[in-house]
């Protein structure tokens, strides 16, 4: 077969799938590996846009960690990590919010809006998008009563309020969401991008939620792929020792959205367009977790 036959062939084996994603959402947490290498930027940013102009509301939340941290050495500021998570002070905060929301978002924005789509940068604060409260964080110890950590500024989702995506989404915008919340007092918390992917998924009933890794996906104690498992599968493998480290909140924040999103996903962000290859293909490119 020739190389244009063969292209066309493709193009028309995608055609149920189109059929069966237009006019739905897929929100997509962006992160890792893809938002580093240039060739990798690209991929993803054509393949949001592309998503778009076919008639699917794609939904991007992004992270930032590597590049909060440069700027925290840059400006001399020391921080820690307890259990993963970042202790944020009013210091450090500060600048969360000024490389997430005046750095990294904008980037990502102007990415997009280059590959030939019209992105929208928004923050938790706008339109109080994400409602927060601070993060409650108990480690248990033996012989001993839980030692509660203080986080500062760590918050986790109360409440996606879904108005304002909706209305930049009929208007036919890309919402690309900074992981920063505020709390009823005006308060701003640094959130996990992944919680607030799935919160967001999970509050805009979302065909599709997708978390972009640097690994290939989940993998057994063999060390081979599991390239699709139901909830109850992914209880046992976190029993049982398979799923471990910082794969854990991951799997968990896929099994929360599952109460409203079809399927969830874990991707190899690192296999260019590997958000059209799940999307478009029956093999996939990582981990496809169904309730």
């Amino acid at each position: 077969m020739d190389r244009n036959r063969l292209k066309a062939r493709m193009i028309i084996e995608a055609l149920p799938y189109i059929r069966q994603f237009y006019h739905q959402t897929v929100v997509i947490k962006y992160g890792g590996n893809a938002m580093i290498d240039e060739a990798l930027k690209q991929s993803f940013a054509q393949s949001v846009v592309l998503l778009k102009y076919i008639g699917i509301n794609p939904v991007v939340v992004h992270g930032g960690g590597p590049q909060i941290g440069k700027m925290l050495k840059a400006l001399n500021i020391s921080s820690e990590f307890r259990q993963g998570y970042r202790v944020t002070d009013q210091a450090t905060m500060d600048v969360v919010e000024m490389v997430l929301v005046g750095q990294v978002n904008k980037s990502i924005v102007n990415l997009i809006n280059q590959a030939g789509g019209r992105a929208v940068g928004l923050s938790g604060k706008d339109g109080v998008l994400i409602e927060a409260e601070q993060k409650e964080l108990a480690v248990e110890r033996k012989d001993a009563p839980p030692e509660i950590i203080d986080l500062g500024k760590v918050g986790e989702v109360a409440r996606i309020n879904t108005g304002l995506l909706d209305a930049v989404a009929k208007e036919g915008f890309i919402p690309v969401i900074a992981p920063v919340g505020v709390d009823a007092d005006g308060e701003t918390y640094n959130i996990n991008a992944d919680s607030v992917a799935g919160a967001v998924a999970a509050a805009m009933n979302a065909k599709r939620l997708y978390l972009l890794t640097d690994v290939p996906g989940l993998l057994d104690k063999t060390g081979d792929l599991v390239s699709s498992l139901t909830t109850r599968r992914a209880l046992e493998f976190m029993q049982d020792g398979t799923i471990t480290g910082g794969m854990i909140p991951k799997i968990r924040c896929c099994l929360e959205a599952l109460a409203s999103v079809e399927k969830a996903a874990i991707l190899d962000g690192r296999v260019e367009n590997c958000v059209l290859l799940e999307l478009f293909t029956d093999s996939g490119v990582g981990t496809e977790i169904t309730s």
